[in-house]
């Protein structure tokens, strides 16, 4: 019986498709080949965090005996087994990818080979590294009667080596051990070159230690040695209500992180059957257990695609940050912020004009206030140090430091207990919401009043991201949008009743609503025959509500086109629900991160720039925030960005009313958008 298609596409399903886009990046000669390895890194870790969320949740669901059918026609065990089906397609392509990848390096002079490969000089360079470099460092853990099963750490490598005792038989019942490839060494171990040759050669770490494994065991003879790779369930479970300190309650959870109950096992082909068993009964995992045709854990490729040195042949362009031209000559950010709006496109322009006013706000002695949201923060935050100088200078500081950002809880405690220390008032948001809005004010004391800078963005307040996603962020000093950014800080620290708010919409209390007010004023603008026009970028859109609101208003005839980076579960081109919208994707070499709207409102138009996908965690469970932008000449910039990617038909690519994607093709120039970002001011209006 053919399965009737359903009106969404499924979540998960639609993000296999996405990292699918990611893989045939890898798989695209027309990019350099350092690239592509990086591409193929990127592949690996995408599917790490999935397996360990996403895939993690439908297990606990279905060890819950929960059979209810989603709204895209799935029950837990029916999604299980296609996710399962079609993660293993894709493992299996990335892997003959990434022998083509070698081939192509190969060529370049740059190769990973097999222990075997080396010749004898060069293994017996290898052997003073082992054992000056890599034998201290680690640690043979046995498993049998008298010893426990050792704690395998999610996602690190292992080998798991079977033994016999000298002179033992071997109809005897093996010794099983393992052992954990230290991560704090490079995977890729650099090897003498052969003569004078120019090539650069490379071994894996594993198999430096899987060759010197009797050094290990004293006694006994090593005769199966295999890699393998666990992933644990990663969510975390947080009592906010009871807890008293977040910090603690959230240390607490990460610590059990590392014993989470295990998702997926990887292991290399031809593991000893024995050795498996053991494996899969001590970690209690039956299924999604994954055999690995090469290295396991390819996110290795992006530091060796970075250690390189030279060969900006097999990399791409290199693309300098321009210091954004209104700032540039300006000793005086706070005076330029009073005679204009100021719009920055990152990567394009640098993150350090948002450095440069922390630090003049924080150096200022007219400066009264600083109140910032901080989500995800770099390692070496220059953000970071200038809130601390500016309380150790007495000014009011105060930080909503988003503790729950997956995966980089445990930085952001640092940096939050760091600002405590310094003096700020550190806040950690509403209990059961994430603060994922990215804003920061500033209060200043001129002439005879108070005046309110503002900076929103799309992107965290992050430097080293800043180079690599594309975002867009605001300053201005607009009297509107400066109350709105107070109101909205006394909100998240304090207690304060429902405002009136006159520029943000602000989730989960009514940025929804606003959301379906633009798209319904659109719909009635094609109703009565005015044109009606609604494009949206943003990274994900899976909300039922507001798929089912585009839907509508498709049908009233308004224009949607939709620039979804990721996950999409609205299904485009259906006819009389869906034909009057176009959805595409853009992978390439910065990761699409910008949040925009714009709505033609019948000529009078109208552009925001937001934090929020169109997820029901994000409108619902929240703290998003989405803010106009008055300045007409900024609204142009904005609405060049956006007409920008839909011209691209290099690396756009466009979903189909099945669920799949095909590159955009016609027969115009060929338009690669991140690249005439990068090498035209267009974008800006710089004609």
């Amino acid at each position: 019986m053919t399965r009737q298609l359903s009106q969404y596409v499924n979540r998960d399903l639609s993000w296999i498709e996405f990292n699918r886009r990611v893989l045939e990046e890898a798989q695209d000669s027309s990019n350099p080949l350092l690239e592509r390895a990086k591409f193929l890194a990127i592949v690996t870790s995408n599917l790490d965090e999935f397996t360990s969320v996403r895939v993690a949740g439908i297990q606990d669901q279905m060890k819950a005996g929960l059979t209810k059918i989603d709204y895209t026609g799935y029950s837990p065990a029916g999604l299980w087994k296609r996710l399962m089906k079609r993660t293993q397609m894709m493992v299996a392509e990335q892997y003959r990818t990434y022998r083509d990848v070698l081939r192509g390096l190969a060529k370049e002079g740059i190769i990973i080979r097999t222990y075997e490969e080396l010749n004898p000089g060069q293994q017996e360079s290898l052997e003073d590294y082992y054992n000056d470099i890599v034998f201290p460092v680690l640690t043979p853990m046995a498993f049998d009667q008298s010893r426990p099963f050792p704690l395998v750490h999610t996602k690190e490598l292992y080998l798991a080596v079977l033994l016999r005792k000298d002179g033992h038989s071997h109809e005897e019942e093996p010794y099983f051990a393992i052992v954990q490839v230290p991560s704090i060494l490079p995977r890729c171990v650099k090897v003498p070159g052969r003569g004078n040759s120019k090539k650069l050669e490379y071994v894996l770490l594993e198999d430096i230690i899987e060759r010197h494994m009797d050094t290990l065991f004293y006694g006994y003879k090593p005769f199966s040695v295999c890699p393998f790779r666990v992933t644990r369930n990663a969510d975390l479970t947080l009592n906010e209500e009871g807890a008293e300190d977040l910090l603690e309650e959230i240390e607490k959870e990460l610590r059990k992180r590392r014993w989470g109950l295990p998702v997926r096992l990887e292991f290399a082909k031809g593991m000893n059957e024995y050795a498996l068993a053991v494996l899969q009964e001590e970690l209690e995992i039956g299924e999604n257990v994954v055999p690995i045709e090469g290295p396991l854990d390819l996110s290795f490729l992006m530091k060796f695609a970075g250690s390189i040195p030279g060969r900006d042949n097999l990399r791409y362009p290199p693309m300098e940050p321009v210091y954004p031209r209104e700032f540039e000559q300006a000793e005086d950010m706070f005076e330029v912020l009073r005679q204009r709006d100021v719009l920055l496109y990152h990567p394009y322009e640098s993150f350090e004009a948002v450095n440069d006013f922390v630090q003049q706000a924080a150096s200022d002695p007219d400066v009264l206030a600083i109140k910032m949201t901080l989500y995800r923060v770099s390692g070496q935050s220059t953000l970071v140090r200038a809130l601390a100088k500016a309380a150790e200078e007495g000014k009011q500081v105060t930080v909503v430091v988003e503790l729950k950002a997956r995966f980089d809880e445990e930085r952001n405690i640092a940096w939050a207990r760091q600002l405590e220390k310094a003096g700020c008032h550190v806040v950690y948001g509403l209990v059961g919401l994430k603060t994922h809005a990215k804003i920061l004010l500033v209060v200043r004391r001129e002439t005879n009043y108070l005046r309110r800078y503002v900076h929103v963005g799309t992107g965290n307040y992050n430097g080293n991201t800043a180079k690599l996603y594309t975002d867009v962020g605001l300053f201005t000093s607009h009297p509107v949008i400066g109350a709105d950014a107070s109101a909205l800080f006394n909100e998240m620290t304090g207690y304060s009743a429902p405002y009136e708010w006159r520029a943000f919409a602000v989730a989960p209390s009514g940025l929804r609503s606003r959301l379906y007010e633009l798209i319904d004023r659109e719909s009635e603008h094609a109703r009565q025959g005015r044109p009606a026009h609604l494009i949206a970028k943003m990274n994900s859109l899976s909300d039922q509500g507001m798929i089912d609101k585009l839907y509508e208003a498709s049908q009233a005839g308004v224009k949607i086109e939709l620039i979804v980076r990721g996950v999409c579960c609205l299904r485009p081109g259906v006819p009389g629900r869906s034909e009057n919208i176009r959805v595409i994707s853009i992978v390439d070499r910065f990761l699409e991160h910008s949040r925009i709207i714009y709505v033609s409102n019948g000529g009078q138009e109208e552009v925001y720039l937001s934090s929020a996908d169109w997820m029901t965690r994000n409108l619902t469970r929240r703290i998003e925030l989405m803010c106009p932008v008055f300045d007409n000449s900024l609204r142009k910039i904005m609405i060049n960005i956006l007409q920008l990617n839909l011209r691209d038909n290099v690396k756009a690519r466009e979903l189909q009313s099945g669920g799949g994607y095909i590159r955009v093709h016609n027969e115009l120039t060929p338009f690669r958008s991140q690249f005439e970002a990068k090498d035209t001011p267009e974008w800006k209006g710089y004609v």
